[in-house]
């Protein structure tokens, strides 16, 4: 409760009698002495995260008025992605926060891909990375990347010694299409059935694959590769992440359409200052990275 106080700024009186009124409306004793703690009820441990929740929100209500100074702002943005793609845009986006907004903090969730308009509506995200959808206003989008599909294998492939290159080259020899269609191969998908992003590209062009094993983690996937006759068919920024000494790298065997990530975000929040430099922060890291696409 002393703590409390100081944290609040008021007199530890003025705490215990704002506990005693919160306890009277709930009719909930809220938190409980054990030995010399006070431990929160269940009531209290289940009421605890909505309530902090709803005041983060009110705190960026709040931070909207006046002006928006990034070297002193505390505000938490929150960004929705496919923990796949965190490897190639998290790191770049913590480095400049840490850079330009050292006080402020942000979170990368996972968001079903049906579900984002609505999330982006609600307010439960600032922005969104995902592959272009055709989302309609008041969602706004912008292409920030492009990437192109290569296939990983172990080192130790009945193919590699056919390949014969180097560690981190994906611009070798080619396998051949009769290869890749008679190998067996990785499928990375969340999603519990239907076809994995890749597939579905495949199949426009008339294609089917051999998928042996399906995993929901690319990193799964990349161990799984140690000592099997497997290939892994995935994005180009996503295997310079996981490419080590055990495994090569080739080109898809033929014409693939890139795939393009687009960063969302609601038209409600483009007056919002704090999202409106976030916004532009994030398109000059792909600006840097060579990322960007207009």
């Amino acid at each position: 409760m002393t703590r409390t106080a100081e944290r609040l700024n008021i007199t530890p009186s003025a705490v215990s009698h704002a506990v005693k009124r919160l306890r009277d409306c709930l009719q909930d004793p809220l938190f409980e002495r054990s030995q010399n703690k006070m431990l929160p009820t269940p009531a209290c441990k289940r009421m605890a995260p909505l309530i902090i929740d709803n005041l983060s929100r009110l705190r960026q209500i709040l931070q909207q008025w006046g002006d928006f100074d990034p070297a002193t702002s505390q505000h938490h943005f929150r960004i929705a992605m496919h923990d796949a793609l965190e490897p190639a845009i998290l790191p770049s986006i913590a480095k400049m926060l840490f850079e330009t907004a050292p006080n402020a903090t942000f979170a990368s969730v996972k968001v079903e891909r049906n579900q984002l308009s609505r999330a982006l509506a609600s307010g439960q995200f600032d922005l969104a990375f995902d592959v272009a959808m055709p989302l309609k206003p008041p969602i706004r989008h912008l292409n920030v990347r492009n990437d192109n599909f290569v296939i990983l294998l172990d080192r130790q492939h009945a193919l590699s010694d056919a390949i014969g290159q180097a560690q981190g080259d994906f611009s070798g020899n080619k396998i051949s299409r009769e290869t890749y269609f008679t190998s067996e191969h990785i499928s990375v998908s969340h999603r519990p059935t239907g076809a994995a992003l890749e597939d579905i590209m495949l199949q426009q062009q008339g294609f089917t694959r051999n998928v042996a094993v399906r995993c929901q983690n690319y990193y799964a996937a990349k161990e799984m590769l140690k000592g099997s006759p497997f290939l892994l068919t995935l994005p180009r920024s996503l295997a310079i992440q996981l490419l080590d000494t055990s495994l090569v790298s080739v080109p898809i065997p033929f014409e693939m359409p890139l795939i393009s990530t687009h960063m969302y975000w609601h038209q409600n929040t483009e007056d919002d200052l704090a999202l409106r430099w976030f916004r532009e922060a994030v398109k000059q890291i792909m600006i840097d990275n060579n990322q960007f696409k207009n």
